[in-house]
């Protein structure tokens, strides 16, 4: 399992040109505001189109410019939670998740909605609609919308940051608990340096459309290679 991108996007005098790869693990994608990491994950999942480049998950090639391949987002088995969430508001909890099951019969449905139900910690709340419920619970039911179809990777766009940091650092524990029972890559979008040090197996640095260093978070906060990255992870100056 993971994660292979080689892509550049040219979108109003911004150009992307990003080239990463990770494994089975929980990369973050780490830079400023306005580098270029949310338009990385539209390429990724195939909200967006690469003007040229490969983007393959799990051995499955999403798209090839060479090749003329670019699989529409409903088969690149790709799970999104967006920074708003983008929760429907006229659905309830149920109908929300039930959006993700797409190409799953209706009994595995069923089963499988009393299953994510438990493990999401969101049996009461089944029939309510977003207005009616938490900000945790909003999120726990966008993972869950995320995940229903199992899909090869989860992409995260800053889920968490509109959050009260108590209430941050339980998504945080929960993101970690994700990790460990669905068992697939994770692209975290953030700014926050401790966010990033605390969640990432792996840090992916981005800086106006480019890819500035890789690594461990260990390896990125205590040897930053350039005064940029310095910058980004707090140890230069602003």
């Amino acid at each position: 399992m993971g994660l292979s991108v080689d892509i550049k996007k040219q979108v109003n005098g911004f150009l992307l040109d990003v080239s990463w790869e990770i494994g089975n693990e929980l990369a973050v994608l780490f830079g400023y505001s306005g580098a270029g990491k949310t338009l990385t994950l539209k390429l990724i999942a195939g909200l967006m189109k690469p003007d040229r480049g490969l983007v393959e998950s799990s051995g499955i090639v999403c798209f090839d410019s060479q090749r003329n391949i670019d699989l529409p987002p409903q088969m690149r088995c790709l799970g999104y939670v967006f920074q708003d969430l983008s929760l429907f508001p006229h659905m309830s909890v149920r109908e929300n998740i039930l959006y993700g099951a797409k190409g799953i019969s209706k009994s595995e449905g069923k089963c499988r909605l009393a299953e994510f139900a438990d493990k999401f910690h969101i049996q009461d709340i089944q029939d309510r609609m977003p207005a009616e419920i938490s900000g945790g619970q909003k999120q726990r039911v966008a993972f869950a919308r995320a995940l229903f179809r199992r899909p090869a990777a989860l992409l995260l766009d800053e889920p968490f940051s509109a959050l009260d940091r108590p209430l941050r650092l339980e998504m945080q524990a929960f993101l970690k608990g994700v990790r460990r029972d669905f068992d697939v890559p994770v692209i975290l979008v953030t700014h926050d340096p401790g966010e990033a040090r605390a969640l990432a197996d792996r840090m992916i640095v981005y800086s106006d459309g480019k890819v500035m260093q890789t690594g461990k978070p260990s390896e990125i906060f205590d040897s930053p290679q350039t005064d940029e990255v310095k910058r980004l992870v707090g140890m230069g100056s602003s």
